[in-house]
C-alpha cells in the first residue's frame, strides 16, 4: 500500500491535463457581408442607454423602475443564482471531501460463542475524521464543471435577454400610450367641433334654412367621432395596465412626459453581423448551451473509465469512554479504491448517445438563433425605412386634407358648395389625422424593435466562456 499510493499520485499529476471528450470549437457560420437594407451612419450601438435618445425623463424613470421591479427580471436573476450554485457544487468535486463521525455501541454476544465466564456485554466508543479524494484522471469532473460554467453564462445571457425585452417593451408601450393619448385628443377635438356644427345646423333647420337631411348628415358625423372617444379611453387604460405590470406594479395610471410629436427619433444604429453576434443575448445563450452540451459528451464518455479515489481516516476507538482520548486508543487507515465498468448492457453507450444527440440539437439551435437574428435585423431595418416613408406620406396627406377641409367649409359658408363637400373633407381629415399618429407611433416602435433585434447595446457583455479546461 505504501508503494501504491505514491504511484497513484504520480499518475494523477501526469494525467491532470487530460480530459475525455472533444474540446469546444465555435462552429463556422456563413454570414452576409451587408444587410439587405443599408443602415444610415449613426451613433454607435454601444451607447449606454439607447432609450435616453428619445429625450423623455419620464420614460427613463419608467424603464429604471421596470429593470428594478419587473418580475421576469427577478425570475431570471434567481435562475442565474441557481446555476451559480450548481457550478459551485460541481467544482467541489476537485477538492478532497472531509467529514467527521462519532458513535457509541452497546452489544450482547451469545454466551455459547464466548469463553466460560466472559462478560457477554460490551461497549465501544469511537470518534474519527474521514477524508476522500476522487482523482479526476479522465476529466469527468472537469467536463462537468465546464458544462456547469457554460450554463451559468447561458443563464446570465438569458437574464440579459429579459433585460433587453423588458426595456424594449416599456419603451414601445410608452410610445403607444402617447400615441393613444394624441388620438384621444384628436377625437375629442373633432367631437367638439362636430357638436358645435350640429347645434348650428339644428338652429338653421328650425329656422327653415336647411333640410332635416343636412342635420342628419352632421349628426352622423358627430356620432362617429364621439364613438371613438370611449374606445380610445379603453385602449389607454389597457396600455397603462400593461406598463404597470411591466414595472412590477398593480394595474393603475402611468405618468406622462413629452407628447408623441415632441419625442426625439433615435438614429438608426449601424453594425455588422459579427458585431451583432457579439451582443445578441439569445445568440450568446445558444452558444453557451452548445458549450455545455459539448462538455456533457466528454462527461458521458468518461463513464467508460475507472474511478480512482484515495481514502483515509483518523480517530479514537475505545471500550471505555474515559479512555477514548488516550493515545493508545488512536486508530487510522489509508487506502485507495479503483472501480470501473465491465458490462453495463449498453447503459453507458446510451448515455453517450443522449449527450451526442443533445450536442447536435444545441448546434442546430445555435445556427437557428444566428439565422433568426439576421432575419430580425433585416426585417426591422426594412420596417424602419418603410415606416419613415409612410409617416412622411401620411403627414403630407393630413396637411392637404386640412387645407381641403378649410376651403370646403369656406365655400359652404359662402353658398358655393353643399355640406356634402364639408362632410366628406372632415371625415377624411379625421381618419387621416388618426392614421398619421399611428404611422408615427409605428416609426418609433420599429426603431425600438431594431435596437432590441441588435441586442440592446446598453447591456454589458459578459466574457465568453467555454472551451476545454
Amino acid at each position: 500500500m505504501r508503494r501504491v499510493i505514491p504511484l497513484l499520485l504520480v499518475a494523477a499529476m501526469s494525467l491532470a491535463g487530460c480530459a475525455v471528450g472533444p474540446d469546444y470549437e465555435r462552429p463556422e457560420l456563413e454570414l452576409p457581408a451587408d444587410w439587405r437594407v443599408e443602415p444610415e451612419t449613426a451613433a454607435q450601438l454601444a451607447n449606454a442607454a439607447w432609450w435616453e435618445q428619445l429625450g423623455d425623463p419620464v420614460l427613463d424613470e419608467l424603464i429604471a423602475s421596470a429593470l428594478a421591479e419587473n418580475l421576469d427580471m427577478r425570475i431570471a436573476a434567481a435562475r442565474v443564482a441557481q446555476f451559480g450554485g450548481a457550478l459551485r457544487a460541481t467544482r467541489a468535486g476537485f477538492m478532497p471531501q472531509l467529514g467527521y463521525g462519532a458513535g457509541a455501541d452497546r452489544a450482547r454476544s451469545s454466551e455459547f460463542l464466548l469463553p466460560g465466564g466472559a462478560d457477554p456485554y460490551s461497549t465501544q466508543y469511537r470518534a474519527a475524521l474521514s477524508a476522500r479524494w476522487q482523482l479526476d484522471l479522465f476529466g469527468r469532473v472537469r467536463r462537468q464543471s465546464e458544462a456547469a460554467q457554460a450554463r451559468v453564462y447561458a443563464s446570465e445571457q438569458g437574464r440579459r435577454g429579459v433585460m433587453v425585452t423588458t426595456t424594449a417593451s416599456v419603451a414601445a408601450g410608452y410610445v403607444t400610450l402617447r400615441a393613444l393619448d394624441r388620438q384621444l385628443e384628436i377625437a375629442e377635438a373633432t367631437t367638439e367641433n362636430y357638436e358645435r356644427t350640429l347645434e348650428l345646423f339644428r338652429l338653421r333647420h328650425e329656422q327653415g334654412v336647411i333640410s332635416r337631411l343636412e342635420v342628419a348628415q352632421v349628426e352622423s358625423q358627430y356620432q362617429q367621432a364621439a364613438a371613438a372617444v370611449p374606445l380610445l379611453e379603453g385602449q389607454i387604460a389597457a396600455q397603462e395596465n400593461l406598463l404597470s405590470i411591466l414595472m412590477g406594479r398593480p394595474p393603475g395610471p402611468v405618468p406622462r412626459g413629452l407628447a408623441l410629436a415632441e419625442l426625439d427619433l433615435p438614429a438608426v444604429p449601424a453594425a455588422l453581423p459579427a458585431a451583432l453576434l457579439e451582443q445578441r443575448p439569445d445568440v450568446l445563450q445558444a452558444e453557451q448551451d452548445l458549450v455545455a452540451a459539448n462538455a456533457d459528451v466528454g462527461a458521458a464518455r468518461s463513464l467508460y473509465f475507472p474511478d480512482i479515489s484515495l481514502t483515509g481516516a483518523l480517530g479514537q476507538v475505545s471500550n471505555v469512554l474515559d479512555e477514548l482520548l488516550d493515545s493508545a486508543a488512536r486508530s487510522w487507515s489509508v487506502g485507495a479504491e479503483v472501480g470501473g465498468p465491465i458490462f453495463t448492457g449498453g447503459a453507458i453507450a446510451g448515455q453517450v448517445d443522449v449527450a451526442e444527440g443533445a450536442r447536435e440539437e444545441a448546434l442546430l439551435r445555435y445556427r437557428a438563433a444566428v439565422l433568426d437574428a439576421l432575419r430580425e435585423v433585416n426585417d426591422e431595418l426594412a420596417g424602419v425605412s418603410a415606416a419613415r416613408a409612410n409617416t412622411a406620406a401620411l403627414a403630407r396627406r393630413a396637411a392637404t386634407l386640412r387645407e381641403y377641409a378649410e376651403l370646403a367649409r369656406m365655400r359652404f359658408e359662402a353658398g358655393a358648395a353643399s355640406y356634402l363637400d364639408v362632410l366628406y373633407a372632415d371625415t377624411e381629415l379625421f381618419a387621416a389625422e388618426l392614421a398619421e399618429v399611428s404611422a408615427r407611433q409605428a416609426q418609433y416602435v420599429n426603431m425600438v424593435a431594431l435596437y432590441r433585434a441588435m441586442g440592446g447595446g446598453w447591456a454589458a457583455r459578459e466574457p465568453p466562456g467555454g472551451g476545454g479546461m
